[in-house]
């Protein structure tokens, strides 16, 4: 098995212990399930180029990245030098996250927050708005085209945006018409290599009319401008900004 498929074998066991212990109405019952998101669409459109800056203590490519991490000073760094939203994983095993991470920076910040998560099952998207989230991500190479669809209507009812993944262009074929987003990963998922390269490729194959988000391999303003100059509306972030810490940097020259 490759990582991918390891990790998809153990969301579904963590699904499945999910399902167990909560119903669906279960999360009606959370202060935040009637709140109105925020639209992360909107906060990227109108910085003209934003960046989701990324929560994440470790990944299968990355090793261990920033395992001590203050979730609330991360996202208030985050918000105060200039995110256009908040991308946190909440995977546990593979990335050293949880739940728990959305709910403190929800109460920290004001921007939008994308759960970033390997979902397969719609509770995924109830847990998704009991805890406070925006968005969510929703991944190709790990759905059928007609779940895909089912997800994101069942997203929308919830009141959640959609950020679509994709990374070949045969996962391009099938892309819901009615995602918020879509992201081109420059991450191999199943071989863990990474090429920004891969952004440009594709741009030319993508939908019209849904904005572009550029995620992963993505360290400099030269990058930054680059994408933007190939119809790209913004840019996921994670290791280069936990590691070096240069967020104000990268958004300092983003215009409208």
């Amino acid at each position: 098995m490759n990582v991918l498929d390891q990790i998809i074998a153990n969301k579904r066991l963590e699904v499945a212990q999910l399902r167990q212990s909560q119903s669906l109405e279960s999360f009606s019952k959370s202060v935040y399930f009637d709140r109105v998101a925020l639209s992360l669409k909107e906060s990227l459109l109108s910085a003209g180029f934003g960046i989701i800056a990324e929560i994440k203590r470790k990944s299968p490519s990355g090793g261990n990245i920033k395992t001590e991490l203050d979730v609330t000073e991360q996202a208030q760094f985050y918000e105060q030098n200039g995110a256009a939203g908040i991308s946190i994983l909440t995977d546990s095993t593979y990335f050293g996250g949880s739940i728990d991470d959305i709910l403190k920076a929800r109460e920290a910040v004001n921007i939008p927050l994308l759960r970033k998560e390997f979902i397969i099952d719609e509770i995924q998207l109830y847990e998704a708005k009991a805890i406070g989230a925006d968005a969510i991500l929703l991944i190709g190479a790990v759905l059928q085209p007609k779940e895909a669809q089912q997800l994101t209507n069942k997203a929308h009812e919830l009141g959640l945006e959609v950020l679509y993944e994709v990374h070949t262009p045969e996962e391009i074929a099938h892309i819901p018409p009615n995602a918020d987003l879509i992201a081109v990963n420059n991450r191999d998922l199943k071989a863990q290599k990474t090429s920004l390269e891969h952004s440009f490729k594709l741009a030319p194959l993508l939908p019209a009319g849904i904005p572009l988000i550029s995620a992963s391999g993505i360290k400099t303003a030269e990058e930054i401008a680059a994408l933007k100059a190939a119809s790209y509306s913004g840019a996921l972030i994670g290791e280069s900004i936990l590691r070096d810490g240069h967020l104000a940097q990268l958004t300092q020259n983003l215009t409208p």
